[in-house]
């Protein structure tokens, strides 16, 4: 029982470690350990540090120092152990240790703390007074319901369900849209932010089919199961998947482009709150501004031969067009979605805030307002059906009304003291003002943007696009 005491164990049902095994009493089994010792040790290397080395003999074990809880009873069994003389250079390999985190190259330069108040009367009718100080600037969505050939036959399917039909509609209407802005053509990659299983990608490729040098980059931070890429491999189009957080996202890095300089259309279909501002920075940004320092080149040299000089000044000038005729960036048409998850870090709108003299203080609370304009909807709002298109990463959309109309709106103290009707207006006021940034905030970085209902709200209660393409200069 000797080797019960040194391991600081109590009676079990075995009188004695087994022969040649290790003397440690594990008591979370209630049994001696059943690994082999080295020779001369009664330990086993787990074991090791209960046993103090004999002279001559290489140094103790210990526990790491970086790995969680290494003396709880819980983790007694699952300890990571280094011999002493091994501990630094273990603890530069360490899977426990602290590792470094990825730099953010797609969010605001500064920071700003996270806001926790209350909601109360009083500042509510404070920021509703801001409202309608801002509600002459903001100019409403216009109704574009569009379809597109591509989707027909699937539209036309007796099959499919009544999820899977409105997902189909709302994607013929992006691909109408993206069509009226000709988008839709040769020599372009199409990067599909918050891409799921694809979908969205695999229909602008259908729309595609007989269109040459084209590209498609889906980028995706959750891992799902790619059942749609299958039907890509039967075709000539180039679909590479990027698992990777948008903030951390550098498209001018990824090697499909950088092997052939294609003007780049950022889609998305329900991009989730503080993705949308990610992306739009991630494009307008990170990416396009990069192109355009790689595109300088120095002026051509003057010739003093009058014809040579004419014909160089000619060259010159159509690479000068051809330079201005690049666009980085082609266009942009997302989905809007979860007004409710947008963050002031990473809000691409605060210049259009500050200058209407609002902060992070108000911006928290027209994003939690926001959620308001869909609690109207709430008793009719019903669980999305289980098929294979809700595994889709971003859900069906319903599925997001339904949630923050029961947290969000279910929460708010001022839930008794407004009208359903008032809430919503309210809250879709406020999705127009977080999103009216993020227009001034392409608009002043040369793009035409514009925001519009793309699909009828009984489709989808998230059925605002937004589209934006570079202004010509002619």
């Amino acid at each position: 029982m000797a080797a019960l005491e040194a391991a600081g164990g109590g009676s079990g049902s075995e009188a004695g470690p087994l022969p040649g095994r290790c003397a440690f009493f594990v008591q979370r089994k209630r049994r001696f350990c059943k690994m082999i010792p080295a020779p001369g040790r009664r330990f086993c290397g787990e074991h090791g540090q209960q046993e103090v080395p004999h002279p001559g003999v290489r140094g103790g074990i210990g526990s790491c120092p970086v790995s969680p809880d290494p003396y709880s009873e819980i983790q007694q069994e699952r300890r990571i152990t280094v011999y002493e003389d091994q501990l630094q250079k273990h603890l530069k390999k360490c899977n426990s240790r602290e590792k470094p985190k990825p730099v953010s190259v797609n969010s605001a330069l500064e920071s700003e703390y996270e806001l926790q108040h209350t909601l109360n009367m009083s500042f509510a009718t404070y920021v509703l007074q801001k409202q309608k100080h801002l509600k002459p600037l903001l100019k409403r969505s216009a109704f574009v319901l569009l379809s597109h050939q591509a989707l027909q036959e699937a539209l036309n399917d007796p099959k499919n369900g009544d999820s899977a039909f409105k997902h189909l509609k709302q994607q013929a209407s992006i691909l109408g849209n993206m069509e009226k802005l000709h988008l839709l053509g040769p020599g372009r990659c199409f990067v599909e932010f918050g891409a799921g299983r694809g979908k969205l990608s695999h229909w602008v490729d259908t729309a595609l089919q007989d269109v040459e040098n084209i590209q498609f980059l889906l980028v995706e931070r959750a891992t799902t199961r790619f059942k749609v890429d299958g039907k890509h491999k039967k075709r000539d189009s180039i679909f590479e998947r990027l698992q990777v957080d948008i903030q951390h996202l550098c498209l001018n890095k990824v090697p499909i482009l950088e092997k052939k300089k294609l003007p780049v259309v950022g889609i998305g279909k329900h991009l989730c709150g503080a993705a949308t501002d990610l992306a739009l920075r991630c494009l307008v940004e990170s990416y396009a501004t990069c192109c355009n320092e790689e595109n300088e080149e120095p002026a051509p040299k003057r010739t003093k031969n009058k014809a040579e000089g004419a014909s160089n000044s000619s060259n010159g000038d159509d690479n000068e067009r051809n330079k201005e005729d690049f666009k980085p960036v082609a266009g942009i048409v997302i989905a809007l979605c979860c007004h409710h998850k947008c963050d002031w870090t990473h809000y691409v709108g605060r210049e259009f805030f500050r200058s209407a003299g609002l902060g992070p203080v108000e911006f928290h609370y027209f994003q939690r307002m926001s959620s308001w304009a869909t609690c109207g909807m709430r008793g009719t709002i019903t669980k999305a059906s289980t098929n294979e298109e809700s595994e889709d990463h971003t859900n069906n959309t319903e599925d997001h009304d339904q949630t923050y109309s029961k947290t969000e709106a279910g929460s708010d103290a001022l839930q008794g003291l407004l009208t359903v009707e008032e809430r919503k207006q309210i809250g879709s006021l406020c999705k127009l003002v977080i999103d009216h940034g993020r227009i001034r905030y392409l608009q002043h970085r040369g793009y035409k943007a514009a925001l519009q209902y793309y699909t009828d709200s009984s489709v989808s209660l998230e059925n605002v696009l937004l589209t934006a393409v570079p202004e010509t200069t002619s």
